[in-house]
């Protein structure tokens, strides 16, 4: 179980540098989101990194190195918060704990090198049990303050909606509150380790949170820089939707039902009602709102949903549903076809045209292109 543990600690530790790696070197969206995601990161994957190399005593002779027990986990959550408000877009009117948290690290810091070298010239036989009490009222202390600042995390996410308006837009932040989630059971654990070994002097208990802390890391790469790549394309996307530089026209072609049987009269009448309301849909942009509904279009147009139903039905050749994400796959393509847009995400060109999931964009572009989204693009 021992040797599990440490395996897997080990992966996490490589996955989290690799994760460091690539996102600076590869990657070309970078600003103070990506660098908080990072060190965030990076801070796990050293304050494992660090616990793996103890306790399997790959530790140096000198007392020094062997007594340095560097606190990187205190900083995992001041530049988690950093990353949240950033994120969330809300970072000039919250508090910023960041340079505190800094001067706290570099304070024990100072402070554990000026114990150390106190127990080395003046303590018998240099013995280290009062190293050993420090790092136990160190990490309790710690322990508290990054519960307040997790504390703080947790309340921007599930209780100030009212200053997160704008991200909301783009994002339903589903993905932060599972992590938020996540890291409350990481910290469970810490806290128990804490208990059991301040108690009991038994650090058995930290296998759990080093276990616990490597599962996160796995988690908190992917879904962070993924998930900030759609929201930020999605604003780049809409920004371009506001200038109407790519928007569909009401020349759009798309499907329509056999008329030959329906009365000539009729027919004129009808069709340019049809074209009429197609006009105003696309005009108005009401197929980019992902909850659009017949109801909606039928109060604005001030006609019945009867009427408007027969009228889609007959000359759009289809039922309301299709023909809103015939239009919402139109645009999507004319987003593909684009050089302009090459580096977006295709998900994010999905849900700023309308669809509500990357399942949803999927099924219907195959459904009315016969291909998917990605090959599509890659013809142009």
């Amino acid at each position: 179980m021992v040797k599990i543990i440490n395996f897997l600690l080990i992966a996490g530790v490589l996955q989290g540098l690799c994760f460091n790696l690539i996102t600076v070197f590869v990657k070309k969206k970078f600003n103070k989101v990506i660098i908080f995601l990072n060190l965030t990161v990076l801070f796990i994957s050293l304050s494992n990194l660090q616990a793996w190399l103890i306790d399997n005593g790959y530790s140096s002779n000198l007392f020094l190195i062997k007594h340095l027990e560097v606190p990187w986990y205190l900083l995992i959550f001041p530049v988690f918060y950093s990353f949240t408000t950033n994120f969330l877009r809300v970072e000039k009117r919250v508090n910023d704990f960041l340079k505190p948290s800094l001067i706290i690290f570099i304070f024990e810091l100072i402070f554990r090198l000026c114990l150390i070298s106190y127990v080395y010239y003046n303590v018998p036989n240099k013995e280290a049990s009062l190293i050993e009490k420090y790092t136990n009222i160190e990490e309790i202390c710690n322990l508290f303050y990054c519960l307040f600042l997790f504390f703080n995390a947790s309340i921007l996410v599930f209780r100030k909606h009212e200053m997160l308006d704008y991200i909301l837009a783009y994002d339903d932040l589903k993905w932060i509150k599972w992590f938020i989630r996540l890291g409350t059971i990481v910290i469970g654990f810490w806290a128990f380790a804490v208990t059991i070994d301040t108690l009991y002097g038994n650090d058995d208990a930290y296998m759990f949170l080093r276990l616990s802390s490597s599962m996160l890391l796995y988690w908190i790469g992917y879904q962070g820089f993924y998930k900030y790549n759609v929201v930020q394309d999605r604003i780049f996307l809409r920004s371009s939707i506001v200038n109407n530089n790519v928007l569909i026209s009401s020349s759009t072609n798309t499907s329509f039902g056999d008329l030959s049987n329906v009365d000539k009269i009729y027919n004129v009448k009808h069709q340019k009602e049809f074209e009429n309301t197609k006009d105003y849909i696309i005009k108005n942009k009401l197929y980019l709102d992902p909850l659009l509904s017949m109801e909606t279009v039928t109060s604005q147009l001030n006609i019945s949903k009867s009427h408007f139903s027969k009228i889609i039905n007959e000359y759009g050749n289809c039922n309301f549903s299709d023909f809103i994400n015939s239009l919402r796959v139109a645009q999507a393509k004319k987003f593909l076809s684009n050089n302009d847009f090459s580096a977006y995400t295709i998900v994010a060109i999905g849900l700023e045209c309308g669809f509500n999931s990357k399942s949803t964009f999927y099924s219907a572009f195959k459904k009315f292109t016969s291909q998917t989204p990605t090959t599509f693009r890659d013809q142009f």
